[in-house]
This record gives C-alpha cells, structure tokens and sequence, in this order.
C-alpha cells in the first residue's frame, strides 16, 4: 500500500508534482520522474503513471514532475528549465513530513524528459551564475536516460530531414543560428557532465528519438572520462521502455 499526494511547488496549475510514498517509518529513496513529449504541452505527467507506480510498489518514494511546457505561459526556455529545478529543489520542503532520503536522488526521463534529466545533471557540476537559472540545491545521486534527446542540433536536424518542423526551435526560442547561447546552455551534448553517474538505456528501433542520440553522447562523454553507461535493447521502440509489464522495464530496474 502507499499514498498519493499532488503537491504545488509554484503558482502555475502546471507547477506541481504527484509524490507516491511506500506506507513506511524509515526514510525512504527517491526517485524524481520526468516525463517527455517533446516539451510540448499537448503530453503531461499521466505518461509516468504507470512506473510511478510500480516503482512505488517496490519501496521507493516518487516525485512524478509536471512543469510549464510549450503552447503554455513560461513553458520553453527558460521556464521549464527552472520548473524542473524547483521541482526538485521543493523535495526539501517534503523531506520531513514524508520521511525522503535526499541523499539518494534518483532523476529518470524518458524522451524529452531525459533531455531535462541529463541537463540537471549538469546544474551539479555548473557554476551556477547564469541569469537564466535558478540554483539547483539537492544533489543528484544517478540520472537514468530513457531514450532521452541528448544533442538538441542533431534532433532538430532529423525533423528537418524528415521535412517536419522541429519542436526544438519552439522550445528554445530560435534556430542554432539565431540563439546559439541557449543551445549551449541547454543541450547536454554540449554541458558533458563528468561526476554524476548517467545510464543511458534506448531502444534499438526508437523511430522517435534515435538510439544514435544516446550512443554519440556515451562515446563522447567516455572519451572525457565521464561516468557514463549504454544499454541498447534491442526490438525495443521508444514506449516500450516505459512499460512496466514489458521485458524493457527490467532493465531500468536493474539500473536504479
């Protein structure tokens, strides 16, 4: 058994977060969720539902993130950015009440959520003096990447390929010509956090976002020394590793 709460941490109807907590006494782990959609507000946090609550099921407190996305006031740079980082910084005002081991952070994103997820693994290892941020004040323990978007150029490149506008120049407010800063503050092909342990898990026949995303990140940050791990699944697409009943889901559970 375990409860539900849905909790604000802003004014925004899209600035809260749904916490699962295992009926327990002892301090528990968290894991923060943060679902994906291209940042776009037509998809919202009901696609963790399913691993929040499986994951709940197997002794962990969840912390299933909404934030302001494109198509809504804020959402996009740098907004969303910094919903995800009060997000998370307001466990602190929970920590208490619910009993959360903050030492033990865990921050799983699927798609575009591991997009975020990555990026605040960087905001660890960032001087955080860069107007556009809020500071980040818990400490991350792992990030999980779940066929995450990894070099925001590259994705924007394939849905021009594919002869589809990008949802990346919305979300980041222009083109790598016209706001070159921001794809640089915002990409994690470009940010390569060292220190915080990342997996990378992505499904061999993800249409959506291409496991070459993940395997480029991963050669690049293991060229530098970062900690940094791939599993490819193979006859896995992009849902799928977000299916707690599927084979997929295993994986994921190794890793956290």
């Amino acid at each position: 058994m375990y409860s539900k709460l849905c909790i604000s941490y802003g004014d925004h109807p899209s600035q809260f977060g749904e916490l699962r907590k295992p009926k327990s006494s002892i301090l528990c782990p968290v894991v923060v969720l943060i679902h994906g959609g291209f940042w776009q507000s037509k998809y919202n946090l009901e696609e963790n539902h399913p691993i929040a609550d499986d994951l709940t099921r197997r002794g962990y407190a969840t912390w299933n993130i909404e934030y302001r996305r494109v198509g809504e006031a804020g959402g996009g740079w740098s907004g969303t950015f910094n919903d995800v980082i009060a997000a998370i910084n307001h466990l602190s005002n929970l920590k208490e009440s619910y009993l959360l081991d903050l030492s033990n952070v865990v921050i799983v994103g699927h798609s575009a959520g591991g997009h975020l997820a990555l990026w605040l693994a960087a905001r660890n290892e960032t001087v955080q003096s860069e107007s556009h941020f809020i500071e980040l004040d818990i400490p991350i323990k792992k990030v999980i990447s779940l066929a995450g978007v990894t070099d925001l150029k590259k994705m924007r490149k394939i849905h021009e390929e594919k002869g589809i506008k990008s949802p990346v120049d919305s979300f980041i407010g222009g083109t790598p010509q016209m706001v070159a800063e921001r794809y640089e503050n915002a990409s994690p092909m470009e940010l390569l956090p060292k220190k915080v342990e990342q997996i990378l898990i992505h499904g061999e026949l993800d249409r959506h976002v291409p496991v070459q995303q993940s395997k480029d990140y991963y050669n690049k940050l293991k060229e530098q020394e970062g900690n940094v791990s791939l599993v490819v699944l193979p006859d896995v697409e992009h849902f799928k590793i977000i299916d707690p009943t599927s084979i997929a889901w295993n994986s994921v559970i190794s890793s956290i």
